[in-house]
């Protein structure tokens, strides 16, 4: 899942019935800051969550009380940015699965506990599925007592009609995996159109009477139960679909209905009276009503949160980190930074180099060693902001292993020394970059010390920046004019197949997609297809991670920058408020309205 628009988007693959544990990103030490009194406390620790596979019993709700927690009243939700879709076949960015999670439901999901550890459950399905000895096909039952918002029941036509509606021309920027899975093609768009002419998948076969959904895949998925937990694979109502027009007013399956909406000023939900909690092993849902605004900016939103007046009393910012203008306020207060929760992302923040346009990779070598990743993360607020990467894979992917070809543990500020002499042996001093970022004022800081990184490493650096709303459709080009590009990307869940395949699988190569490295080496598409298949998630975790290493000590395709911490704020009348380990955002259904 990009980090970006898709702000952390997120990517696909695998998990094994039974016994698996994936290690997860945890959000932190649930509230407390640092949690020892220092601004950068916490900053380089990881909790260790787990993402365990649950059993029937675990499926089953409701969902386990809150301490405390009491319904009714209003939460206002503050962000900076409106939910760019609501269809959940358009969903592919972890701020609009954040809000997704409100009303729509898939046939998994995640149970997450108090201090952020996740079980797979079955969230519509009574379990999390039943995989054949080849993984190669799925079958799900639904939950008795499942409606919509209008009172209809939510059938197993319904759930095939969320996965089929994928292949319709007009959805384009979800998930690809179950499509990829099914067909067992890159180009899994051939053949079918979706199913607004009638025609069905003979790959999906529902059995109406037993509600069952079975998925025959072409290719063998362990963990495919994972991939439908996704917002790209919810049920969506035969009945109720309007197309094109769904993306505005969705039909909610969950606790909470879309009952107003202004793009890009305000949405209210209020409660589905249809909805059944004892089917819903996930969602609390205490509050009456959730009332978003979305605009003001993240500096002035923190600076509401410190006055703490009014309704702002009972807000929560969905997914905007406190500023780097003041977060040393916010963590230095004592009484405000009881009013802060944390979390390390579970993704990589990166600069993809552009591999078609940088043809040697001595030069891409260059460009690590230069790159000053102390100075940058000063701009994003210090050891607060996060943790230095150096490896494609997160800390809490499992099988990670830390390496530091490039010596930024060592030397973060970048070795403008070592670069250029790199540079001067492969006979490419002078050598022309052009850097391209999504413009923004902290963007526009970095720029500045990257350009004289690059000038004192023997490169010459040409800065381009992007407007942001077009930012993504213009490096995701595959004939664009930029050598390297920001860019980020977090796992749909912690597996490095999830990782890996979306970012640097030539498959991926292509106007709208995620390889914008332009990666094409033969023995990374094999390995890929070897991993993915690896029901031993221990083998499969260590093949992985010698793949990331040797695809940063071979093709260095990208930079890496930053394992970034978040610090959210909420008002002094909210309850529950967590990060969502998955999404990296508020965990908006545990929260309730202080008495």
């Amino acid at each position: 899942m990009s980090l970006s628009r898709r702000n952390f988007v997120i990517a696909t693959s695998v998990a094994a019935g039974g016994s698996l544990v994936l290690s997860a990103c945890s959000s932190g030490d649930g509230g407390g800051g640092g949690g020892k009194g220092s601004p950068n406390a916490g900053a380089t620790e990881y909790t260790g969550a787990t993402v365990k596979i649950g059993t029937k019993e675990d499926s089953q709700g409701p969902a386990p009380e809150i301490p405390g927690a009491k319904k009714g009243g209003t939460i206002y939700g503050v962000s900076e940015d409106d939910f760019s879709h609501l269809d959940p076949q358009r969903i592919y960015f972890a701020f609009n699965s954040s809000g997704a999670l409100m009303f729509a439901r898939g046939l998994t999901g995640y149970k997450i506990d108090d201090k952020g550890g996740m079980t797979l459950v079955g969230d519509l399905a009574t379990d999390v599925g039943t995989a054949s000895a080849d993984n190669k096909t799925w079958t799900f039952t639904l939950k008795d007592g499942l409606k919509w918002q209008d009172g209809s029941e939510l059938t197993v036509e319904d759930v095939r009609h969320g996965i089929e509606r994928a292949w319709a021309p007009f959805i384009t920027e979800g998930a690809a995996y179950v499509q990829q899975a099914l067909t067992g093609k890159g180009d899994w768009r051939k053949g079918y159109e979706g199913p607004y002419k009638g025609k069905h998948l003979d790959s999906l076969v529902i059995d109406k009477a037993k509600k069952t959904i079975t998925f025959k895949l072409a290719e063998a998925r362990p963990d495919f139960n994972f991939t439908l937990a996704m917002s790209s694979y919810a049920a969506t109502p035969v009945k109720l679909d309007t197309k094109e027009k769904y993306d505005k007013q969705p039909a909610s399956c969950g606790p909470y209905i879309v009952k107003h909406r202004t793009i890009d000023k305000s949405m209210t939900l209020t409660r589905n009276k249809h909805w059944d909690p004892a089917t819903d092993p996930i969602r609390n849902a205490y509050p009456d009503t959730f009332e978003f605004e979305f605009g003001p900016t993240s500096l002035e939103s923190a600076d509401r949160f410190i006055a703490d007046q009014g309704k702002d009393q009972q807000m929560v910012s969905i997914y905007k980190s406190v500023p780097a203008e003041r977060m040393q306020k916010v963590l230095t207060d004592p009484e405000l930074k009881k009013r802060t929760f944390n979390g390390l992302l579970t993704g990589t923040y990166y600069y993809a180099i552009n591999c078609k346009r940088i043809t040697d990779v001595e030069v891409r070598k260059a460009l690590n060693t230069a790159w000053p990743l102390e100075q940058i993360r000063k701009i994003y607020g210090g050891p607060s902001a996060g943790d230095y990467a150096t490896t494609i894979l997160s800390p809490d992917i499992l099988g990670r292993k830390e390496f530091d070809f490039y010596g930024k543990l060592k030397t973060p500020k970048g070795d403008a020394e070592a670069a250029k002499a790199i540079l001067k042996k492969a006979g490419k001093l002078g050598q022309k970059i052009v850097y391209t970022y999504p413009q923004s004022p902290t963007y526009d800081k970095t720029a500045v010390v990257v350009e004289n990184a690059l000038k004192a490493a023997g490169f010459k650096p040409v800065i381009k920046p992007v407007d942001s709303t077009s930012y993504y459709d213009q490096i995701q080009q595959v004939d664009n004019s930029f050598d390297v590009m920001w860019f980020g990307w977090s796992p749909d869940w912690p597996t490095a197949y999830t990782m890996i395949q979306p970012l640097f699988d030539s498959a991926n190569i292509g106007n709208g997609q995620n390889n914008v490295s332009q990666v094409k080496v033969d023995w990374i598409d094999a390995a890929i297809k070897k991993n993915v298949v690896i029901d031993d998630q221990k083998k499969a975790g260590d093949a992985w991670a010698a793949l990331d290493k040797r695809i940063m000590d071979e093709v260095v395709p990208i930079i890496p920058e930053t394992f970034q911490r978040r610090f959210y704020l909420f008002g002094s009348k909210v309850g529950g408020a967590m990060m969502d380990p998955q999404f990296s955002a508020t965990l908006l259904y545990k929260t309730y309205v202080k008495a």
